[in-house]
């Protein structure tokens, strides 16, 4: 099954069973490219981990090296944005990028969680989009300017059972209609399991919070008035729009 958010036409944030261009939640059926209703992101997460050079060939495009454990950064819950929504680039950068990932969403409390455990605790996959302010980004240690801010991580369209997403899903970043970004979840350098056993190590991930798999090759610049897809195989298509700030 997938799962996804909209507000109806009453102003109601509902849950319920995603098909793509209907949410179906209450035993009504919510066509969400109609003006009366909005898809919105599919979880709250009281954070976003986010993982850097999961890929080795996004490590290499960069001219960095593959980490010996997991490169982690967070995003807080103002960089989340709708899907279908306009991300307001940050003002004067000469470059802000997208970056398509494959993200995870914990479905419970977890902390201290053993790899062996890790998939009781996924309530299912969603696509995201690290749009990255590369100005800033390289001129500090923690990145708060080059990935946190507003609308900087849209999330969407749904969260898919894990079930419904292969082992070696795919994922692919298009730029107004141009593929720029495609690979799978089998050149991960760290896999998902080792992921929540790492971060639960040093911090508590609750209901909703959202894992970023890191993005692979292809990463590239984004131009006032862009639209971009994000589609993870097993969930769908996360679109969103950019602008100028």
């Amino acid at each position: 099954m997938r799962y996804a958010r909209i507000r109806d036409p009453a102003g109601t944030v509902r849950r319920g069973t995603y098909d793509d261009g209907t949410v179906t939640a209450g035993g009504e059926t919510y066509d969400t490219d109609s003006d009366d209703v909005d898809l919105l992101a599919p979880c709250e997460p009281s954070k976003i981990v986010c993982v850097g050079r999961n890929y080795a060939d996004h490590a290499e495009e960069l001219g960095n090296e593959v980490p010996d454990r997991p490169l982690l950064f967070l995003k807080p819950p103002n960089a989340v944005a709708d899907p279908g929504s306009t991300v307001t680039l940050p003002a004067g950068k000469e470059r802000v990028d997208h970056e398509a990932e494959i993200a995870f969403v914990i479905g419970e409390q977890a902390r201290n969680v053993a790899a062996a455990d890790a998939m009781n605790y996924v309530a299912g996959f969603t696509c995201l989009d690290d749009v990255s302010n590369r100005d800033d980004q390289n001129e500090e240690q923690n990145w708060v300017r080059g990935k946190a801010f507003d609308g900087a991580a849209p999330i969407g369209p749904c969260i898919a059972d894990p079930e419904h997403v292969p082992d070696d899903a795919a994922v692919e970043l298009r730029v107004n209609g141009e593929t720029k970004q495609s690979s799978s979840r089998d050149y991960f350098m760290f896999s998902i399991p080792e992921l929540v056993e790492e971060i639960t190590t040093y911090m508590t991930l609750e209901p909703g919070d959202v894992v970023a798999t890191g993005t692979p090759a292809g990463v590239g610049p984004l131009s006032d008035g862009d639209r971009v897809e994000v589609e993870v195989e097993g969930v769908g298509v996360l679109e969103h729009d950019v602008r100028q700030g």
